[in-house]
């Protein structure tokens, strides 16, 4: 797979598919929390509290993959894509990381949900809930370094690759909820909202002209002298 093949109107359908569910859920933040994010919320809550060592593994394992780590990744990344004269990709990773946080940290603005207030909480965040930055940047990171990666995996390679972006997803999801701080729909629009970021800026990429090689003039034919 790459990155500059990426058909427009492919990713352009998939970017309004997966905000179809970003949109519902966008409702059901709007009203007051309750089905399975109270559930999830009051059973995770009580499973933490009473394995404390556990608990200190999802803090320390939601910090490490937290927002900041991937948008150092991704930067480090892109300047290495630069200086071997990857343009293109390079500009992609740190728009897609860029454009996809801002869209976050405005939602949850807009938004203003509350987040879980819990008895006895084992994890504090500041902001507002709707949508998770834990879960919107790990879906941003974790696929824009996948996709950067893919073309140099071998075929089990990429079966590996993607088995880890999408447990690191998955995982640091999980810690937001088990520690109290996220409501499930939260997560599940985080992961929503990284994921059309993801295929809306492929899009424009694949629109992006690409750089074309200064066509060098050739040497002119020399005249012999009689």
């Amino acid at each position: 797979m790459r990155i500059d093949g990426a058909k427009p109107a492919v990713a352009g359908l998939a970017a309004a598919l997966v905000l179809i569910p970003f949109c519902l859920l966008l409702v059901v933040a709007r009203a007051p929390a309750d089905g399975l994010d109270a559930r999830a919320a009051a059973e995770l809550h009580a499973y933490a509290l009473a394995h404390p060592g556990v608990t200190r593994l999802l803090i320390v394992w939601t910090n490490v993959f937290g927002p900041w780590p991937w948008r150092v990744a991704v930067v480090a990344y892109a300047v290495w894509l630069f200086r071997r004269g990857a343009t293109r990709p390079a500009v992609w990773a740190v728009t897609t990381m860029a454009v996809g946080g801002l869209l976050g940290a405005a939602l949850k603005l807009v938004v203003a949900r509350a987040r879980p207030l819990l008895p006895d909480p084992v994890a504090l965040a500041e902001g507002h809930a709707f949508p998770s930055g834990h879960a919107l940047n790990v879906t941003l990171g974790a696929g824009v370094i996948l996709l950067l990666t893919l073309p140099a995996l071998s075929r089990r390679g990429r079966k590996a690759a993607w088995a880890a972006a999408c447990f690191l997803v998955l995982s640091v999801g999980y810690t937001r909820i088990a520690l109290g701080v996220h409501w499930v729909s939260d997560v599940v629009a985080g992961i929503s909202l990284g994921l059309a970021m993801i295929a809306a800026t492929l899009a424009g990429l694949a629109r992006w002209p690409r750089d074309r090689r200064p066509v060098e003039p050739r040497p002119a034919r020399k005249v012999g002298t009689r």
